[in-house]
């Protein structure tokens, strides 16, 4: 019996890419297993965006070449530190033996026979490609919840971002695969699907049949799916459209994620963003106008070369403007192949950390003022699971909350991949807290959520 561990770093499309790497391997012959002692193929599907992601991936390796890895056990590195690296991983770790990038996926198949044949040194680096990674083997975990790639790469070269040297172009799917791939999904019990892409928005049908709110509406449209997510976008292809299809689909989740990075017009130009605060803010101004009370959260870096105390106090009065719901911040990463690499105006790390901190500090008052305005109202949760340490059932709430509740009543106990609803009693920064309510309780649990 051929066995393979694979750890994942990085985003749901990392998660879902391993998904599909795993269902490619078992197809194979291969049997996962939990532990990497255990396995005759070690894989780590890495993520490069930031330099601690990378490291961990080296240090996994390290620890294997200190411990002394077997006669029979084999390493491979897929996804975005494979193709930044290439060939010098198998200068930087001699025991690996496979090297594979995200766009070369659809080859692992051959790879693999490659690398079972005695191959010592297997690589998959081709960017200069259409394909997309289908596959029907996917090996899912979560039996409610659903990833679904609609478009892969990137062609937006952002000054920070490695991406597009990475994963490619941006390479759509065919709508008739998109639609027959969820229809299946919903046919097997998954009730949820969120539709993936580095700029998910920008998918483009390659018969020009839809573009992605057309495909929205038709996706939402598959019976048996309850709510349909979609991320990242980028703001400069959030059209109208998009929301006029949120508005126009109760499936589709009252949740957009829509990555700003910066709050200042001149950090923006450095960064190639494509896009002003005011452009930026006309977007958000059409998701607030919406009477579906859409979630809205972001990104932000913070200490991107040249980025001065006034461009860094733009950024905390957009946090102030628009009101996000929740974000991700990072400091600026140094990243190989990018064009911000030759800009002047380096910021200490010191001062990065300082920056960090006072934004999350503000960002912190903001989701407690939001999330305490949930109080009193009844919300959908979709249940993930129990924790025992608390009695609570974990659930999401369509605007992706995190909400926390207890049962109400003798009835049956709620299990995972059920949806109830949930009287709001309390809040924090992360997350609501409630009690089980009667079902149909109040309207609240539709207009609000």
């Amino acid at each position: 019996m051929k066995t393979v561990y694979l750890e994942t770093f990085g985003c749901q499309m990392n998660v879902h890419d391993s998904e599909k790497v795993l269902g490619t391997l078992m197809a194979e012959g291969y049997t996962p297993v939990d532990s990497p002692e255990d396995a005759d193929l070690v894989l780590y599907n890495t993520c490069s965006i930031r330099d601690k992601a990378e490291q961990k991936v080296f240090q996994r390796l390290q620890n294997f070449r200190r411990e002394g890895a077997n006669g029979r056990r084999r390493f491979g590195v897929l996804g975005c530190v494979a193709q930044q690296e290439g060939e010098r991983i198998f200068d930087r770790a001699p025991h690996v033996s496979l090297v594979c990038g995200s766009a070369s996926y659809h080859k692992l198949g051959e790879l693999l026979v490659q690398l079972e044949a005695g191959d010592r040194r297997v690589k998959g680096l081709d960017l200069d490609t259409e394909e997309t990674f289908e596959t029907p083997f996917a090996r899912r975990d979560n039996p409610h919840r659903a990833y679904l790639t609609i478009i892969e790469g990137c062609d937006k070269s952002c000054a920070y971002c490695v991406v597009p040297f990475t994963r490619g172009p941006e390479r759509s799917r065919t709508v008739e695969s998109v639609l027959a791939e969820a229809g299946r999904l919903a046919q097997s019990g998954y009730t949820e699907i969120q539709l993936l892409g580095q700029n998910v928005n920008s998918y483009r049908d390659p018969a020009g049949a839809c573009d992605f709110a057309g495909l929205l509406g038709r996706v939402a449209a598959i019976p048996g799916l309850r709510r349909v997510r979609f991320t990242t976008s980028h703001p400069r292809d959030f059209v109208p459209e998009i929301v006029d299809a949120l508005e126009a689909n109760p499936v589709l989740c009252n949740h957009v994620h829509l990555p700003v990075q910066s709050g200042s017009d001149r950090v923006l130009a450095r960064m190639q963003r494509q896009y002003t605060r005011a452009e930026y803010l006309r977007r958000i101004e059409r998701l607030k106008r919406s009477p579906r009370r859409i979630s809205v959260t972001t990104d932000i870096i913070v200490g991107f070369p040249g980025e001065t105390e006034e461009d860094f106090a733009r950024t905390l009065g957009l946090l102030e403007e628009v009101e996000y719901d929740s974000l991700f911040s990072f400091q600026y990463s140094r990243r190989p192949n990018t064009s911000a690499l030759a800009l002047d105006g380096q910021v200490p790390e010191e001062e990065k950390a300082r920056r960090l901190a006072i934004l999350n500090e503000k960002q912190r008052a903001i989701q407690i003022r939001r999330n305490g305005e949930m109080i009193g109202s009844i919300q959908q949760a979709m249940i993930e699971g129990f924790n025992q340490r608390t009695g609570q059932w974990i659930g999401r709430t369509s605007q992706n909350r995190v909400l926390n509740f207890v049962q109400s009543g003798q009835g049956p106990p709620p299990a995972p991949g059920h949806y109830v609803d949930v009287r709001v009693t309390r809040a924090g920064p992360n997350s609501l807290a409630g009690e089980q309510a009667a079902p149909g309780a109040g309207s609240e649990a539709v207009d609000a959520d």
